[in-house]
């Protein structure tokens, strides 16, 4: 009994180092620059205010980008990378071709704040920081942006194509896709109500507007004016919230309800299924949707982060150092 002490005491310290080093590689903090750049909130959330208003889409933009981020080998500033020689990025991803927007916004940003606090800030911390400007900017709830990231060194395009939901997602996939980083069915609903902001591109909701029936007809009508059933006219956007699509509110889920969702994901989320109740909750309460989605979003910047020597803080958020 005496000699199996030493070991279990082993076993026990390898367990707690185990435990803590674990946790110090996600330990993001809310105050993490302030001393080494007290002024990053506001260079950031200046420059978000800037592109909004010249192209309100801006906001929108920024906010995807952030969850095409995290979605992808965690919240480490990939997405944001070009190709180079030794690796095929995530821009070009099946998600992201010719729709993922706002990387000269990311530019302008990371600018303003290396003249303030050079080679201090990651280009994934600005991601964060620039979602939740974006979306109380338009009008929504603010939030604590828990900060630390720092950027990864490369990217993976198979990766992009692999994790991040597609428009033309069952619920059941959707689901299984957000529960892989993490995040809850409540979660994954919340977070859809980004869509109360944004538009889509005419081929990832075709489909949807001529073949499927829990569609307002109405509606249906009025999206075909600007998406031809032929295979013409695949980058002709719609509104992804018709009622207000410039403003951060519950009107996505008073859509989906009314079934007006725009792409065949967002109303998989009301038909019938086990998320409708929930769905039915948000549209009625705009309140509940607004702490729930902060909540998630909070979450959701946790996925995966590169902290202590892991990546390096990039000077130039398109490259690695």
């Amino acid at each position: 009994m005496a000699s199996s002490f030493p070991s279990m005491l082993v076993v026990i310290l390898s367990l707690l180092l185990v435990f803590f080093s674990g946790s110090s590689r996600a330990q993001l903090s809310t105050t993490y620059y302030s001393k080494t750049c007290p002024n990053v909130l506001t260079k950031v959330k200046a420059a978000v205010q800037s592109a909004i208003s010249k192209e309100k889409r801006a906001g929108a933009a920024l906010l995807r980008l952030h969850f095409h981020d995290c979605f992808v080998n965690g919240c480490d500033g990939s997405v944001l990378l070009d190709d180079t020689s030794s690796f095929t990025g995530e821009k070009n991803a099946v998600p992201n071709k010719n729709s993922a927007r706002g990387f000269d916004v990311t530019d302008n940003i990371k600018t303003a704040v290396e003249k303030a606090c050079p080679g201090v800030v990651s280009c994934a911390d600005i991601l964060a920081i620039a979602a939740r400007d974006s979306v109380t900017i338009l009008g929504g709830r603010s939030w604590n942006v828990k900060l630390g990231r720092r950027d990864a060194t490369t990217a993976s395009q198979s990766a992009a194509n692999n994790a991040i939901p597609l428009p033309t997602s069952s619920l059941s996939t959707i689901i299984s896709d957000f529960s892989k980083v993490g995040l809850s069915t409540k979660d994954m609903i919340a977070l859809s109500g980004a869509h109360t902001i944004g538009q889509a591109r005419c081929t990832n909701f075709r489909a949807r507007i001529y073949n499927e029936t829990n569609i307002d007809s109405s509606f249906a009508t009025t999206i075909k004016n600007n998406c031809p059933s032929a295979s013409s006219g695949d980058n002709n956007l719609a509104p992804l919230d018709v009622q207000t699509p410039t403003a951060f509110d519950n009107n996505y889920f008073k859509n989906l309800v009314n079934k007006k969702g725009l792409l065949h994901s967002d109303q998989e989320l009301f038909n019938g299924g086990s998320t409708d109740s929930q769905v039915r909750t948000y549209s009625n309460n705009p309140s509940t949707f607004s702490a729930d989605f902060a909540a998630a979003m909070i979450k959701m910047g946790d996925i995966s982060p590169l902290t202590g020597s892991n990546g390096e803080i990039r000077k130039n958020c398109r490259k690695a150092n």
